[in-house]
């Protein structure tokens, strides 16, 4: 019978590769998106082994092997990487990699490694190094903590009533579960389920890509005028060509200072915001101005995933933009309900990605339980939201 294996990629090309040179030993299944991948293992599928086919491991892929690693821990997790270099034993060290290939290695050296490596884990053997040394989230202060856990607690008991009362009229407003989680990226990259009462009508995720083009925080896609003809606004007023001028991947002419503006309109913004979004149910609709919809996660709360107040968890496909050592700060701070960004600017269609970056990055480097106390006390005002985001 042929092993399962989770085949996580970057590059499609690698993907073809791989599948041309194992699809007759191996049972290969690809994803390019975390949340896909952690959807289907949801699902109880079963898989033998996870193969990261990536350039390099980041502090998203360490918190994706680590959440499949809780669940399965005796499942191998093999990184195939690029080159060689010594560095990768670290990498290998601090994510909790298996074993490591590089790149043009022999079918039959891998395909020995995967079976001992797979029957280890079913004979319940205890793991190489990397995995023996866990990984250290960003730990929050005793006295933030004590504060959650008290006020959480206190919160999901005086809520009840409430709660069950938006439980019937979710449930009697639109078809689907009283709950909806989606995996969120916390504190340290931390991967966990995210819980709300739900707002949209079912399976509003699969719509998102046709409503990108409405994200407040910029469309990906966008083309420069005069890409086509090759000149920007300066050469033609100055009725000549630029002094940096190449040939594109078509063979064309065009000036670099064009051709680098079209690939920045191109990048696809790292957080996403849709105003009136039309997969809002009438219920959602008032328990997402209200905030009501958020207040399940006062249980993420209370089982440590989350804090009171802190920087927004993301979704995958948010945090998995966010690995640079300029946008990474944010995940030093704990993950919270409510937080900077939310009293100051989330109401405001005019705020840019760099200005809720540099809240979340202001508060990763300031953050304090009286600072918290402020928070809080700002966000009672900012519930009631004047834009339907």
């Amino acid at each position: 019978m042929k092993k399962s294996l989770l085949l996580f990629y970057s590059n499609p090309a690698d993907v073809q590769k791989f599948e041309g040179v194992f699809e007759k030993d191996l049972l290969i299944n690809s994803f390019n998106a975390p949340f896909n991948l952690l959807s289907w293992i949801e699902e109880g599928n079963h898989f033998d082994a996870v193969i990261l086919a990536i350039e390099k491991v980041s502090s998203l892929e360490i918190g994706l092997i680590k959440t499949i690693k809780e669940k399965h821990p005796e499942v191998p997790v093999i990184w195939l990487a690029a080159q060689n270099s010594n560095s990768l034993a670290l990498i290998q060290q601090k994510a909790g990699i298996d074993e490591i290939f590089i790149k043009g290695f022999e079918k039959e050296d891998f395909l020995i490694r995967l079976n001992y490596l797979i029957k280890r884990g079913e004979l319940g053997e205890a793991s190489i190094k990397g995995q023996q040394e866990e990984i250290v989230y960003p730990k929050i202060s005793i006295g933030k903590r004590l504060f959650d856990v008290v006020f959480s607690l206190g919160a999901l008991t005086a809520l009840l009533p409430l709660f069950l009362i938006v439980a019937l009229l979710v449930k009697i407003g639109s078809k689907g579960p009283v709950f909806y989680y989606s995996y969120r990226v916390g504190t340290g990259y931390r991967i966990f389920k995210f819980w709300k009462f739900r707002s949209m009508r079912q399976h509003a995720d699969s719509q998102l890509g046709l409503l990108k083009n409405q994200n407040q925080y910029g469309s990906g896609g966008k083309q420069t005028a005069g890409l086509e003809n090759g000149r920007c606004a300066e050469c033609i007023a100055s009725g000549q060509n630029c002094s940096s001028m190449f040939y594109d991947a078509k063979g064309n002419m065009i000036c670099e200072k064009l051709y680098i503006q079209a690939r920045k309109n191109r990048t696809e913004p790292a957080f996403l915001k849709i105003k009136d979004d039309p997969r809002i149910t009438r219920i959602g609709q008032f328990i997402r101005n209200t905030s009501i919809d958020e207040l399940p996660q006062l249980y993420n709360v209370l089982i440590g995933d989350m804090s009171i107040v802190g920087n927004r968890p993301l979704p995958l496909y948010e945090a998995e933009k966010l690995t640079t050592d300029q946008f990474s700060k944010r995940f030093i701070a704990p993950a919270g309900i409510t937080g900077l960004w939310q009293v100051t600017k989330r109401s405001k269609g005019d705020m840019s990605e760099a200005e809720r970056i540099e809240l979340d990055n202001d508060y990763a480097n300031n953050y304090s339980l009286k600072r918290d106390i402020q928070i809080i006390l700002k966000t009672f005002p900012a519930l009631f939201q004047k834009e339907n985001v």
